[in-house]
């Protein structure tokens, strides 16, 4: 049997592949990756030129779905791009090709972790990686100008890890993105700005570069 492509436990040294996992892979999972996206091209212009691939799946994912309606706008808000998405159902070859995985909630995490491919390490809910990301000194990571961002963002990931038996959270709502499934565009803009807001220095401690003013 051969090794899905992306590294994980299994692949390329090239590539860095973030998987974001909700429960339908309708609303938080394609919003969360499709502002990764966006905040990357600010940052690095083109993120596959830092070897960066950003995925989404659900834990019970409506395959072939398109996103919810508000969620698209909600990224137009962002201006961010929208198109061409359809739903996945999380199978094991997402979580063996991550090299991070990132969850809106902790019971995504626990589901994505219970499917092993020692995916303990590197998956962490999307606030939860925040909140260590926060606490790592930037100095201490690889400069992404001289040894690439795929090296900076696999040492920041062994960080985050290594961190998270110290530095808990608040409380356990704390960790927590909730789902606007069925709710109001006013719902859907509050959960996309909870995301932007722990996206951003998830995506300057990857790179190494701040968000443009």
């Amino acid at each position: 049997m051969t090794a899905p492509e992306g590294r994980g436990i299994a692949g390329r040294a090239d590539t860095f592949r973030i998987l974001h996992v909700s429960t339908g892979n309708v609303c938080r999972s394609p919003i969360t990756e499709r502002l990764t996206r966006h905040a990357l091209v600010d940052r690095l212009g083109d993120p596959l030129q830092g070897g960066l691939i950003v995925e989404s799946a659900g834990t019970w994912g409506h395959e072939g779905a398109p996103m919810e309606a508000n969620a698209e706008v909600v990224l137009a808000d962002f201006g961010a791009d929208a198109t061409g998405f359809t739903g996945r159902e999380l199978l094991d070859e997402h979580v063996i090709r991550a090299d991070l995985v990132l969850t809106a909630t902790r019971d995504h995490r626990a589901q994505v972790i219970s499917m092993g491919h020692s995916a303990g390490l590197r998956t962490f809910t999307l606030k939860e990686f925040t909140r260590l990301v926060r606490a790592i000194d930037p100095a201490t990571l690889p400069d992404a100008r001289e040894e690439g961002v795929v090296e900076r963002a696999r040492a920041l990931v062994r960080a985050a890890a290594a961190l998270r038996g110290w530095l808990l959270a608040p409380t356990a709502e704390a960790d927590e993105v909730y789902d606007p499934y069925g709710a109001p565009i006013t719902f859907f803009r509050s959960i996309g700005d909870e995301i932007s807001q722990a996206l951003d220095p998830v995506v300057t401690a990857l790179t190494g570069v701040p968000a443009p003013h």
